[in-house]
């Protein structure tokens, strides 16, 4: 199974995301994951590096590739029984070589914010992945999410996004996701991703568990 997470913004959560939902597979559902860090700027990579260094041994492994890679990859990753490979895409759409990513999707997750710049990327990079790919779930996932924050726009941006997707509950807004790596999410989180994590998994992963 192949999960993509992405976005055309930059820092708009795509890569703490991806270690959110490895950390829970690995962690919470028992499940194989591979990382594929395909964002150029690779963080996930040097965060796994990082975990090394300190002794502390990454749950999953963190592949660092570059897009022209990914067929070879797809081709060895998929005879791994039960594999779930995630892929943390890059903040741009100017590759050709994303488009087989695009088509081998099973699922697609995509972190966004309730700001015009951030909303207008987003619904770019749906429109472009759904003329590649009408099948897989679009999932869009509202992030930072601030309380004291008024979004009156809300309503009306969440109407164009249901014609590519659907609209998961957001994550808040905490300093707290600055401490996620790749062996561990602080504990103190667990509430507040939980319920986003248990959704997506039980609607659109839970099938794959025996495959």
């Amino acid at each position: 199974m192949v999960i993509l997470i992405g976005n055309q913004k930059g820092g708009a959560g795509k890569s703490t995301l991806t270690l959110l939902f490895a950390n829970y597979l690995t962690l919470v559902k028992k499940r194989k994951v591979t990382v594929l860090d395909m964002d150029y700027q690779q963080s996930l990579a040097s965060k796994a590096e990082k975990a090394k260094i300190l002794e502390n041994e990454p749950l999953y492994d963190v592949v660092p590739a570059d897009l022209k890679l990914f067929p070879s990859l797809h081709s060895a990753l998929s005879s791994r029984s039960g594999e779930i490979i995630l892929i943390d895409l890059p903040g741009k759409m100017d590759d050709d070589g994303l488009l087989p990513l695009f088509a081998a999707a099973d699922i697609v997750l995509c972190p966004f914010a309730y700001d015009e710049f951030s909303v207008d990327s987003t619904l770019l990079f749906a429109m472009v992945l759904r003329k590649i790919n009408d099948k897989a779930p679009f999932i869009f996932i509202p992030n930072r999410i601030k309380n004291t924050v008024k979004y009156e726009t809300r309503a009306e941006i969440e109407k164009v996004m249901q014609r590519f997707g659907v609209i998961a509950p957001g994550l808040a807004d905490r300093v707290d996701f600055q401490r996620i790596s790749t062996f561990q999410t602080p504990l103190i989180l667990y509430p507040v991703v939980l319920p986003l994590l248990d959704l997506i998994y039980s609607q659109y992963l839970e099938w794959g568990e025996q495959t």
